[in-house]
């Protein structure tokens, strides 16, 4: 077998490892760190065969490798600072804000509004940093775990399709929209009714079947005898920071044109400095579970190196020209841009989302209009890749939603599993239908439109 089939074999095992985590009992970030190492060393003993015309083909995979890892890195530290704010909020019992106000048990009424809430400030945040805030409310809000893994479904659904039509939303629409290929006027315009729709058909379907009512969680007897940990004004001062701190990450980006894991370690050394001045006066007992060190302890690290060995493994793929392949095999055996669209976002859900478009931005080059005018004959299918072209905006809209169909499938949905050790299967059983039938919506309402 050869390295380029072997790599791909590999992947696809380790693709399964991951999958079935729970019958297997071997935790999903050592089958993903596992597979990213043997698909690189693959690469790297396999050069000759895979890079038949490249000169010095070993530097040039390292070089590779420091390029994928500095992405990964980024979006690491962003998870990880998203994380801990998230949790230092948590500890500092911020989230009684909005859970004291959320005072519906019905579980059809709290479904919209908890998805509703996920769709707008996904937009304004981002998809991932909106589930992990989300996935924090459920466990304030939602007793059992296969019901509060179902809501987290749904959230997933719901912050992947907020994320879609907002230039900062998601991480493969804010690279279109960095390269040029759309503007935020225009994504917004044409995106926002087909991003509703794919969260709408999953609510109203789910609403048909889901009756009763949910059962809150019980507050533990011995903080009930001790008393709230933090004071009323403590607890509003954190959570606002806090939320305030991940909006903010948006516009530092726009001013600074610095990373997003900037902004975000820049709120959180605010708002480290912030509870450090706070809690100065209290003892060391107190103060311990309130600081930043303290809460550290409680960030899953599990599943931020989860994310390191499956983005890894797919930089591999893209580095040896798998994901080019299959764009390229799209592109030929489709033809039809809509169809290309969809079966990018239906592939989304197996592979990571950020290469895909990355591959599909060199593969359909953006389009100038000077290059357009002079097109001739090939002008009816260039303009569908110029500025705005309608190329660009399904490919944002699908990428950002089709990965809501497997849980690994989207950073939002992998940051669920981490944080609630949902399993692959029964995402796929109670969710995936889901979260198909509300992508094809979306997609068919995006489509009508422009036919209109």
């Amino acid at each position: 077998m050869s390295a380029y089939l072997l790599m791909a074999a590999v992947f696809v095992v380790g693709y399964l490892c991951i999958a079935l985590e729970h019958p297997i009992k071997i935790d999903k970030a050592a089958s993903a760190i596992l597979t990213a190492v043997l698909c690189w060393t693959i690469l790297v003993f396999g050069a000759d065969q895979i890079f038949t015309s490249a000169p010095d083909e070993l530097h040039g995979i390292a070089a590779e490798l420091r390029h994928h890892l500095g992405e990964i890195a980024e979006i690491l530290f962003f998870l990880l600072g998203a994380m801990t704010i998230v949790e230092l909020v948590d500890a500092h019992e911020g989230f009684k804000v909005i859970t004291d106000r959320i005072v519906t048990h019905n579980r059809v009424r709290l479904l919209w509004v908890l998805c509703f809430i996920t769709f707008f400030i996904s937009a304004a945040l981002d998809n991932l940093t909106t589930t992990i805030v989300m996935i924090s409310l459920l466990r304030k809000l939602i007793r059992d775990q296969q019901e509060r893994w179902f809501y987290a479904g749904m959230v997933v659904i719901a912050a992947n399709a907020g994320g879609a039509w907002s230039p900062i939303g998601d991480v493969t629409t804010t690279m279109l929209w960095i390269g040029g290929q759309i503007t935020t006027v225009s994504i917004i315009e044409q995106l926002f009714l087909p991003s509703l729709i794919c969260i709408l058909v999953p609510l109203l379907l789910v609403s048909v079947r889901l009756k009763g009512e949910i059962e809150r969680p019980v507050r533990s007897p011995s903080l009930e005898e001790i008393g709230d940990p933090t004071t009323p004004f403590e607890r509003r001062l954190v959570f606002f920071m806090g939320i305030g701190a991940l909006v903010f990450v948006p516009a530092f980006k726009t001013v600074t044109h610095l990373p997003p894991y900037m902004g975000m370690l820049f709120g959180l050394s605010v708002l480290w400095v912030t509870t450090e001045i706070l809690h100065r006066d209290k003892n060391q007992e107190d103060k311990h579970p309130l600081s930043v060190v303290g809460v550290l302890r409680r960030v899953d690290t599990t599943s931020v190196l989860f994310f390191l060995g499956i983005l890894l493994a797919v930089s591999s793929l893209a580095t040896a020209g798998h994901l080019n392949q299959v764009a390229t095999y799209l592109r030929e055996s489709l033809g039809n841009i809509y169809a290309i669209n969809i079966a990018v976002g239906l592939l989304s859900s197996v592979v990571d989302n950020v290469p895909l478009v990355a591959g599909a931005m060199k593969m359909y080059p953006l389009i100038s209009p000077e290059a357009l005018a002079g097109a001739g004959g090939d002008a009816q299918w260039l303009q569908y890749f110029v500025q705005d072209g309608k190329f660009w905006e399904l490919l944002a809209f699908c990428a950002g939603t089709g990965g809501s169909c497997l849980i690994i499938g989207s950073a939002a949905g992998v940051a669920a599993m981490g944080m609630e050790r949902i399993d692959f299967f029964w995402y796929f059983k109670r969710i995936s239908a889901l979260a198909l039938a509300g992508y094809l919506a979306g997609a068919a309402t995006f489509i009508g439109l422009g036919m209109l």
